[in-house]
């Protein structure tokens, strides 16, 4: 990874922080986002202090399709090469919140925005080639449905519902990306890094927290671990080449049956690309 620019999405904790500390360590130019400029400080701190390596930032809050836009504009603008594009980004809401653009929080946040970003930045991805797009998805998209009359839950919202549905969206959009990027030597591949301890919970229902702690604690593997996937498919050689695939921590799987089905993630394509006004 020496002189790779990797851009990572979320990364102020958990996951994304994780992965950033560790491909900066390998000698990556790391760019990280965050929603609040506190906790971003706090983050290029920690990843200077363990990777003895400085890291960039922008402060984007995925919520607003605006900010994803003016992010864009600004690597556009600012940045020379990018080689890793890591949507890391993701959250979850206790009620069904709606977001400045009208959108459901957890479908906008969790697909949209890297949708968006995706496309805008395609231009620097293909320049770059060799490149790699990672999206984190998780194992939850096997539950999940999808109703493209109502993608954002303005019926029957639960909280696991949602989540379940955006990262389903993202497997069917990691695969989509790939087919429509055949020949430009730009990758996509989603990847469940398996069950981790992050703070993605904070926006579960209080009473069901203490649940999640004790969950986390008893169930769950180190943020480290859980990095180590995700690092991999950004970082390992032999995979170059791959896409379209989904990854089960660091094994090639199989998706859902819904996840692989190549209409429903040209319909998603198509209906993200008006939600986001591409």
């Amino acid at each position: 990874m020496e002189g790779k620019t990797v851009l990572v999405t979320g990364a102020t904790s958990g996951i994304g922080l994780e992965s950033a500390v560790v491909l900066a360590g390998m000698g990556a130019n790391v760019i990280i986002t965050g929603r609040n400029a506190d906790r971003l400080a706090k983050a290029l701190s920690h990843i200077k202090s363990r990777s003895g390596l400085s890291a960039a930032s922008y402060l984007c809050d995925f919520a607003s399709l605006t900010a994803v836009n003016r992010l864009a504009d600004d690597v556009l603008r600012e940045v020379t090469a990018l080689d890793v594009l890591l949507n890391n980004a993701g959250c979850v809401f206790a009620r069904r919140t709606i977001t400045v653009d009208g959108h459901e929080a957890t479908f906008a946040v969790n697909h949209l925005a890297p949708f968006l970003l995706t496309q805008r930045l395609l231009p620097l991805l293909t320049a770059s080639a060799p490149a790699r797009i990672i999206t984190v998805a998780s194992g939850a998209h096997r539950n999940a449905t999808l109703d493209f009359d109502d993608l954002g839950f303005a019926r029957g919202y639960q909280v696991m519902r949602a989540y379940a549905r955006s990262k389903l969206a993202n497997v069917l959009f990691a695969s989509e990306q790939a087919r429509r990027l055949t020949g430009t030597g730009v990758t996509s591949n989603s990847l469940t890094p398996g069950r981790v301890a992050t703070n993605i919970w904070s926006g579960a229902p209080t009473w069901s927290k203490p649940i999640i702690k004790l969950w986390l604690s008893r169930s769950f593997m180190p943020v480290s671990e859980g990095a180590a996937p995700v690092v991999s498919l950004a970082s390992n050689p032999e995979l170059a080449a791959t896409t379209g695939r989904y990854f089960e921590r660091f094994d090639a799987s199989t998706p859902s049956s819904l996840a692989q089905d190549k209409d429903v993630a040209a319909r998603l394509w198509f209906a993200s690309e008006l939600l986001v006004k591409l």
